[in-house]
């Protein structure tokens, strides 16, 4: 048994060499497109393993010319440009396998094994490429999980579950799946379970019939029949109430939905993509999330990682954003190295999302076109988060923090520091409401009334913060 490696770089191809030789098989060895299409048409070979950038061209875009002489041949693609663009194109190759570098060379030698053992590589051309403009950024190993898991469900409909903290991209990573995969000509229809009040989840799901309860003056599409042929994204599902979750798993098992209101049962093609921040085994536990409904949902699940364990994605991400800050007509900044380095060293328990916010408020309040960390430095002050010292200190710190740098007048301390508290509280609370104050009033126990007068108070506007 015999693979052709092609691999301009001399000491990964020396050492992927040894290992596939360890595994009983004979290499042979190139460094470029040219040389790799001489060979294949000189012998048959049991796999191939190419990398992606070679002298001479891009791998994966010559693979049609692979097929054209073998079209069952498995082939295993690696790259070191780590991005989802990547991940995607080589898993539209109908490739075995694809590996990121730096990879696990015993894993490799594993999957080549495989490949040849079972002979099941897909066959077909490469279709046309994925559209420009991928919603996710970064090429951490973390990351190159995601992405990995992303090309496994793009040529079918199993159900998603998103998991991850707030903050981390759980949209995006369905917006992908969606762009991605058959279902793109399709509408994609996002809904926050969590925002909507217990009273009309189901209506806004399933829709209703004119007079189903009071103030149905018409008749409503829900957000199932809108999505028909497409895509639904349920974010927050561990908000769901319990009488939403039973009709949900009744949906999901039938596949059709009945209006609130109505008797007709109405036949939905929709892939359900969900996602939540909740660990929802507790969930199940305290019988508050429906343990079937959890094993619907969770056919195929993919985590998020927070973004302080992909510290090596920030510079990346920020300079993302500050792309995108101009874009939008924010001044055009840029980001020097020890600036960035700085970024990356910050906790960002907000996640990319709370990045996001202040990469956008330095576009804004920078004075110099490329940002250096002395310059960064006071902005990172500014951040309510970092003010409390390292975390685990608590409330104490942050209040004697906040008394030794600021110096409310007599008389006026606890209301200048009950603004203080507020603040932050209020937003960190609308952001989790995606703005919608009813659902926002109702986490922190509040009249919707009081937190609206607060909020003009604090010149808060939850529009904002959602953007």
């Amino acid at each position: 048994m015999s693979v052709l490696l092609v691999e301009d770089d001399m000491s990964i191809a020396i050492v992927i060499t040894a290992a596939l030789e360890a595994e009983g098989f004979e290499v042979v060895r190139c460094d470029s497109i040219a040389e790799r299409d001489r060979l294949l048409g000189q012998q048959r070979f049991s796999a191939l393993v190419t990398d992606v950038m070679l002298t001479d061209g891009d791998g994966i875009a010559t693979i049609d010319r692979v097929r054209a002489v073998d079209p069952d041949l498995p082939i295993i693609i690696l790259s070191a440009q780590n991005t989802l663009d990547t991940a995607v194109r080589a898993t539209d190759t109908g490739a075995f396998e694809y590996f990121p570098k730096p990879f696990d060379i015993d894993d490799l030698a594993r999957t080549v094994r495989q490949a040849v053992g079972s002979n099941a590589a897909k066959s077909g051309a490469e279709e046309e490429g994925p559209p420009a403009g991928l919603p996710l950024v970064g090429r951490s190993a973390p990351m190159q999980a995601v992405y990995r898991m992303i090309t496994r469900v793009l040529r079918n409909d199993l159900t998603v579950l998103v998991l991850g903290e707030s903050g981390t991209g759980k949209e995006l990573v369905a917006e992908a799946i969606h762009q991605l995969g058959q279902r793109r000509d399709g509408p994609f229809v996002a809904v926050n379970t969590a925002a909507i009040p217990g009273e009309l989840i189901e209506s806004e799901l399933f829709g209703h019939e004119k007079g189903a309860f009071t103030g149905a003056v018409a008749r409503h599409v829900g957000k199932f029949e809108q999505a028909n042929g497409g895509t639904l994204f349920l974010d927050e599902i561990g908000d769901m109430p319990m009488q939403a979750q039973t009709r949900l798993l009744r949906a999901l098992q039938s596949g059709s939905i009945r209006r609130v209101g109505g008797r007709d049962e109405i036949k939905v093609d929709v892939r359900i993509i969900a996602a939540t921040n909740r660990d929802l085994q507790p969930m199940i536990a305290a019988g508050t999330f429906r343990e079937d409904l959890f094993y619907r949902l969770n056919v195929v699940p993919i985590t998020l990682p927070p973004l302080r364990e992909r510290a090596d994605d920030i510079p990346a991400l920020a300079r993302h954003f500050l792309a995108l800050a101009a874009q939008e007509g924010l001044p055009r900044r840029q980001l020097s190295e020890n600036a960035a380095a700085l970024l990356s060293r910050q906790p960002w328990r907000g996640n990319v999302r709370e990045l996001r916010n202040f990469i956008y408020r330095l576009a804004l309040l920078s004075r110099e076109d490329v940002v250096d960390a002395a310059s960064l430095a006071p902005l990172l002050a500014d951040v309510p988060r970092s003010e409390g010292g390292a975390e685990g200190e608590g409330l104490d710190a942050a209040v004697h923090s906040w008394l030794a740098s600021n110096s409310p007048a007599v008389g006026t301390v606890y209301d200048a520091a009950l603004a203080a508290f507020e603040r932050p509280l209020f937003e960190a609370v609308l952001r989790e409401t995606h703005g919608n104050q009813l659902r926002a009033a109702q986490v922190l126990g509040i009249n919707r009334n009081t937190l609206r007068k607060r909020l003009s108070e604090l010149g808060i506007a939850p529009g904002e913060l959602v953007r």
